[in-house]
């Protein structure tokens, strides 16, 4: 069945470092696009940071831009997310999420994994 499995969270002090990985299985990784998102305590699930199938072409929210990089791996059905310089409002829920490009409305998520910034 599909798994969509996220690790690497944690309690990081602010400007420190964590990487966040997301370990595929059960569909064809490298045609869907994979993205990271996060979901703080009393706030809306949001877009972190996304990659195309291929890796080329990545995007990302303008709260992470120049901290943040978002990462995959084809050949191991993973995909990764490089959080640097982290500060306290990155505490989140972080979310695996997997979009289809065969034009049908499918995608999957992941379980999340915590992510602590604090002192």
């Amino acid at each position: 069945q599909v798994q969509l499995v996220e690790s690497g969270g944690g309690l990081v002090q602010p400007g420190g470092s964590l990487r966040l990985s997301c370990a595929a299985s059960g569909f064809t990784f490298s045609r869907y696009v994979m993205s990271w998102y996060r979901q703080a305590p009393g706030k809306e699930r949001e877009l972190v940071a996304s990659v195309s199938t291929s890796g080329v072409s990545t995007n990302y929210a303008d709260s992470v831009k120049g901290r943040f990089t978002i990462s995959r791996d084809n050949a191991k059905n993973l995909v990764y997310l490089q959080m640097n310089s982290l500060k306290a409002e990155d505490t989140a829920v972080y979310y695996c999420k997997a979009t289809s490009t065969s034009g049908l409305s499918l995608f999957y998520w992941g379980q999340g994994t915590q992510v602590t910034v604090s002192s």
